[in-house]
Order: C-alpha cells, then sequence, then structure tokens
C-alpha cells in the first residue's frame, strides 16, 4: 500500500470515528431521557397502586403503612 493511500485511509477512518463518537453521545443522551421517563411513570404507577389499595382497604386505617410486595 502507498504513502498516500494509507494516509488517505487513516483520514477516513478518523472522520468516521468521529462520526460513531458522535452517534454513540447521542444515543447515552436517549437513553438518560427514556431511563428518566421510566422512572417518572414507574413513580406515578405506585402512587396509582398506593391510591387503589387505600379505596379498596376503606376500613382498614393502616392501609398506607403496609408494606409492599
Amino acid at each position: 500500500m502507498s504513502l498516500k493511500a494509507t494516509i488517505e485511509k487513516i483520514k477516513t477512518l478518523e472522520a468516521e470515528k468521529k462520526s460513531l463518537l458522535a452517534e454513540i453521545e447521542g444515543l447515552k443522551k436517549m437513553a438518560d431521557a427514556k431511563a428518566i421517563s421510566l422512572e417518572s411513570e414507574v413513580g406515578a404507577r405506585r402512587a396509582e397502586v398506593k391510591s387503589l389499595k387505600v379505596l379498596m382497604n376503606p376500613l382498614e386505617p393502616n392501609a398506607l403503612n403496609k408494606p409492599q410486595i
């Protein structure tokens, strides 16, 4: 392989590396956003379950203090 071809190959690979690193960063940000969204959704579902348990057991005074299973 000639020196010129090697230099071109290096330039091409460096450009691809830069592009892939940028794509990785974008994907990491998307994953973080999804995790935050899911965390919020899970919290809302926990609150909903807690409320429904209270609704279904209105005569039980400690319904909110029961351990979660």
